[in-house]
């Protein structure tokens, strides 16, 4: 169980328990992050980009990855911003005899991918299925739940299709890679529209490999992790 550390709020100067979170890193441990028991929480005014990530270490695998900022919502209506322990420095490595570089992974032999017409928006999910299992993924489905935030779902993967005219978001990307985290798994992206340039900048910082789909309903990849995806496929599959 993971234990609370007191807040103590700088409006209204009342201390409060807060549970930190935790999530699952993509080694398959649990991760909480490391709240600063002595730390000041500042009040939250403005978001940017900066402030609602922070970089932890894996205590288990060591991996540093960029987790949500923790929050706390105070009884007297004010948003804090809990400070976490920063990331240890890391060490220059020491000179010594020169070793050979892990091989990469094979690239992934396919046969010729054969689409599915887009005509609905219906199709587009269908079309991204039948891709994914190409790419090498066992069991994309729908989820049981419609309002989980993805519309497909299997064994090491979630993923988004927007059918929509418009080119997808920001904020689609940034939640299919916090589902991502949820389950442990890969989030691809397909979008009938393309990607807003912020959104493709995130899909590249935080390796969401990025698809868009025409209405033959053949997928192109337009960012390195999806290009990545297609070549090897399936992370450790």
């Amino acid at each position: 169980m993971t234990d609370s550390v007191p807040v103590r709020c700088p409006a209204c100067r009342r201390e409060q328990s807060f549970t930190p979170p935790t999530f699952p890193c993509s080694c398959g441990a649990p991760l909480t992050l490391p709240v600063l028991r002595d730390g000041a929480p500042e009040e939250i005014g403005h978001r940017t980009w900066q402030d609602i990530w922070v970089v932890v270490d894996c205590p288990s695998c060591g991996r540093q990855g960029h987790w949500p900022q923790p929050e706390f919502g105070c009884g007297c209506g004010v948003l804090l911003r809990v400070p976490v322990t920063p990331p240890a420095p890391v060490a220059p490595p020491r000179p010594g005899p020169a070793t050979a570089s892990p091989p990469s992974r094979p690239a992934v032999a396919r046969p010729a991918f054969r689409p599915v017409t887009i005509r609905t928006a219906g199709d587009a999910v269908t079309a991204a299925a039948q891709y994914l299992r190409w790419l090498g993924f066992t069991d994309p489905r729908r989820p049981e739940d419609p309002d989980t935030g993805v519309d497909l779902c299997g064994t090491g993967l979630v993923a988004r299709i927007d059918p929509s005219t418009r080119p997808a978001g920001l904020r689609g990307v940034e939640c299919l890679w916090l589902h991502g985290l949820q389950r442990s798994a890969l989030g691809v992206f397909f979008s009938l529209a393309g990607y807003a340039r912020e959104a493709r900048a995130r899909g590249d910082e935080l390796c969401v490999p990025l698809f868009v789909m025409d209405l033959t309903g053949t997928p192109q990849p337009v960012n390195d992790p999806a290009d990545a995806l297609i070549r090897t496929g399936p992370p450790d599959g």
